[in-house]
Formats: C-alpha cells, structure tokens, sequence
C-alpha cells in the first residue's frame, strides 16, 4: 500500500492536496475540509510506522483554494520598475531580510540598477540592514516619497514612518493600504530590479501582495530544519497556485565553519532544502552559512556584500544574484 492510499483511508481524495516524501520526511497536504486533529493523528501514527518514513506530517490549507478570479484585484502601478521578484519564506527567522539585502547589493554589483521595497509590515528590517533607521523620508513635490539610497540600492520601508519601538496593531486591509501608498507613491526612478522583502507566511497581506503585483517570481529562502521546510512548501504552494513562478530556493543558515579548526557543523540540518527543490523540481539557488560576519553587519546597516565585497559570503550571495538573473532570463 503507497501513501497516498494510507491517506485515503482517513481522507476523500478531493480533499488531498499532495501526499510528498522528501527524504523520508512525508508531508500531507489537505485542503478545503475542517481540521479534524483526531484523523490527523492516526493517520500521522500509521505512515510514522513504515520503515522507509523518519517523520509524518499533516498540514490543512484554505488559503488559497479561497480565492476565486472573481476576487482578484487590480494590479498596482509601480512607475519606472522593470522587473519585480519577491523575496519570500514560509516562517519567519529564516533570515530572509538579511538575504534580501545582501541579494539586493549582489545584483547592484552586477550592474543593475537595484532596489528593495520592505513589506515585512509588521517586523521591517531594512532600515536597519541599510543604515537609514531613524531618518523620515521626504517628499520633493507633496506627491511622491523619495526613497532612501544607500550603497547604491535604492530602498523605502514602512519601518522609516515610525518609531523603532511602535507596533503596529493594524488588521489586513489597512496594512494592505499602507504597503500600497508607500510602494506606488514612492519615486523609485529607473530601476531594473526591485525585490519586495515580503512578510513571512501565507496570509491575507501575502496573497494581497500576490494578486497586486506583477512578480516576475518569487525566491523562496529557507534554513535546511524540517520545520521550515514545511512552511516554505506551503508558501510554494500558494505562489503557483496564484501564477507565480518560483525561481528558486536558497537555503540560508546552510552550515557553521569553525574558522580555527575548520570542522563543519550542520547546525539546522544537512541541505535539507536542496533536497526539497529537487522533490518538487524547483531550482536550488545556493547555501549561505550560518557566520557572525553576516549577522553583525546587518546589524550594523553595513551588509557584509558592500563591508566585505571579497568574502566568500559575499561571493555566495553574487552566485546566487546570477542563478536568479539566469532563471528569470529563461
């Protein structure tokens, strides 16, 4: 008996999204049907008993098998940006900031003229990453915002219109409305590129998000921990099911170089999501390791691609810069 047969002994097959094996890890995915934790449990129970299985997982989805073409709405105009890439995670604490960014600088020293937009509303961290926390952004003719430009990289947040400390307690539609205002009303000139750090997850301001722009694809980042792959799955998921092509995944936090003894440690797993884009044959884009130099030069709001230009860091994220221009020339 396969496992998509076990699954059908608990579930009808229209309510099976996908049954998949990654590595031995199985993640069932139902949707349009009420969690039923019971079900979940004894089918978990009996696909953790076979051999070749290490883990067993059940996730339920609505989110986006609830939105119909009839609730699309109309696409932003974002003036004088050629091509737009999101920057995406299933779960946050993946350093998918901190990717953005350094991402951001890799493809400015490729010679395109950059930018990034910080649509992490409710955790922005590029005015940290960039060095312009606590500075307002100015308007030249009441209309239009101006955005900030550090390192070459053009850049807005709505972290730079409050204060540091501040929460922002705003349901779906007024944060949706402010993302909108800041990222159609901000005059990014001519840029080539722009990458949108999105909020982690898949909720009403990322499917928002989705149906309002025109993504050219959408980069996946995800440490290689069992945890966060599950979530990154679900956000793949959601962006093809909308008509967003996944260009890739990077796998951030991949692994810990002792630099005196030179011994590697595999702190969140071993390529873990290498392996998950090779189970559902999307493109692997390339592992950044776990090192202070990253970590404390985004907290510095030096980001180690522009601080330390010949790093092997560095050289990580412009490969991956590449793979990313390749797969959207493509």
């Amino acid at each position: 008996m396969n496992l998509e047969q076990i699954t059908l002994k608990y579930f009808a097959k229209e309510h099976i999204e996908s049954v998949k094996n990654f590595n031995g890890k199985i993640i069932v995915t139902l949707k349009d049907i009420k969690e039923d934790i019971a079900l979940a449990t004894k089918l978990k129970e009996e696909l953790s008993a076979l051999d070749e299985v290490k883990k067993a997982s059940v996730i339920f989805t609505k989110t986006v098998d609830t939105v119909s073409e009839n609730s699309e709405p109309a696409k932003w105009q974002i003036k004088g940006v050629k091509k737009i890439i999101g920057i995406a995670s299933g779960k946050g604490g993946v350093g998918k900031s901190t990717t953005a960014v350094n991402l951001a600088l890799a493809l400015s020293n490729l010679g395109l003229k950059t930018a990034v937009f910080d649509a992490d509303i409710y955790g922005p961290s590029i005015p940290t990453m960039l060095g312009f926390e606590g500075m307002a952004p100015i308007s030249l003719d009441g209309k239009l915002f101006e955005p900030f430009c550090n390192f070459g990289v053009k850049a807005a947040s709505i972290g730079a219109l409050i204060k540091r400390d501040t929460p922002l307690i705003w349901r779906g539609a007024k944060a949706n409305g402010a993302i909108k205002q800041l990222l159609t009303e901000t005059n990014w000139g001519e840029i080539d590129l722009m990458l949108i750090d999105m909020p982690p997850g898949t909720g009403d301001i990322q499917i928002t998000l989705s149906q309002s722009i025109n993504f050219d694809g959408i980069v996946i980042v995800s440490t290689p921990q069992d945890i966060a792959l599950i979530d990154a799955v679900k956000g793949i998921n959601m962006f093809k099911k909308i008509g967003i092509k996944i260009l890739g995944i990077v796998e951030n936090m991949s692994y810990y170089l002792c630099e005196k003894c030179g011994h590697r440690a595999n702190i969140f797993g071993y390529q873990g999501a290498k392996q998950t884009a090779l189970e559902l044959k999307e493109n692997f884009l390339g592992e950044i390791p776990l090192h202070i130099d990253i970590r404390e030069n985004s907290d510095n709001g030096t980001p180690v691609v522009m601080a330390k230009p010949e790093s092997e860091h560095t050289k990580a994220y412009e490969q991956i810069a590449k793979n990313i221009i390749e797969n959207l020339e493509n």
